[in-house]
């Protein structure tokens, strides 16, 4: 079995739902692939952190009750005096607008436990870097040299730029893996402060900035071109918000240099 299809099968392996013998593949590619090992336990901690910290909604227990008042219907008949054939005009555009309520409540709870879930996978991806003292793949300050490496080992190119001027130099760059695919991960340093700052594409990113804390980090996201950024440091948030500030001014720059290179439409 090789790493691709560790990867495939690896939620499965997690729940328990493969065949004895795929099973055994992956256990024994699990000894011999320090890698997909690394992803392994991202996974696992993950999932306990999600089934430790997710947040569970349950039904008020009027809401049965307040329904049937909204729509006017008795709880005792289950009609009423009222309970005409016209009602059902507003008894439908009842039960519509609590659907898209519904729906759109969902969806705000789905987002919110999908950033969790995207945090917890931030802050064990940098505290594992910062541990085992594996900040980079290719260590380097030249951002030449860091994009290309990058570039040729994953499916998009990242856009990498020096931030020395700013008094945050890049360190270099590796590969990670978060949210079920590789990343782009770049290092950066503020005086003593690491920042590991992973990238990788996403449709429809929030070009806003949000700001989220755990365990004594502060973590920024933000999106531009199709693509998710995600900085994490101890840096102070000040100092954290001024990175993202720099980066995004920086990044934004050669596009638009090549977009004013280019001649007008006819």
């Amino acid at each position: 079995m090789d790493c691709a299809q560790f990867r495939e099968y690896l939620d499965g392996y997690l729940d328990h739902e493969l065949d004895a013998v795929t099973a055994g593949a992956l256990e024994r590619h699990l000894q011999s692939c320090s890698s997909c090992k690394r992803a392994y336990e991202a996974q696992s901690s993950l999932r306990a952190a999600v089934g430790r910290h997710a947040t569970y909604y349950t039904a008020a227990g009027d809401l049965a009750r307040r329904v049937r008042t909204a729509i006017g219907v008795d709880r005792a008949t289950g009609a009423g005096a009222g309970w005409r054939r016209l009602q059902w005009l507003p008894l439908g555009a009842a039960v519509a607008v609590t659907a898209v309520v519904t729906w759109m409540a969902t969806l705000h709870i789905g987002a919110a436990r999908q950033d969790e879930a995207i945090v917890e996978q931030i802050v064990a991806g940098h505290s594992r870097a910062v541990l085992t003292n594996h900040l980079a793949d290719v260590a380097s300050s030249d951002q030449h040299t860091v994009k290309p490496w990058l570039s040729a080992r994953l499916d998009f190119s990242p856009p990498v730029v020096d931030l020395t001027s700013g008094g945050y130099p890049l360190a270099g760059g590796r590969l990670d893996y978060l949210e079920s695919r590789t990343v782009a991960a770049l290092i950066y340093h503020h005086r003593q402060h690491v920042i590991n700052l992973f990238i990788w594409p996403k449709a429809n990113p929030p070009a806003a900035l949000r700001t989220f804390s755990r365990q004594g980090y502060n973590v920024l996201n933000w999106g531009s071109a199709g693509m998710t950024f995600w900085a994490i440091s101890d840096l102070n948030a000040e100092d954290l918000a001024e990175f993202a500030r720099l980066f995004r001014h920086q990044a934004a720059a050669p596009a638009a240099k090549l977009q004013s290179l280019r001649p007008p439409p006819a």
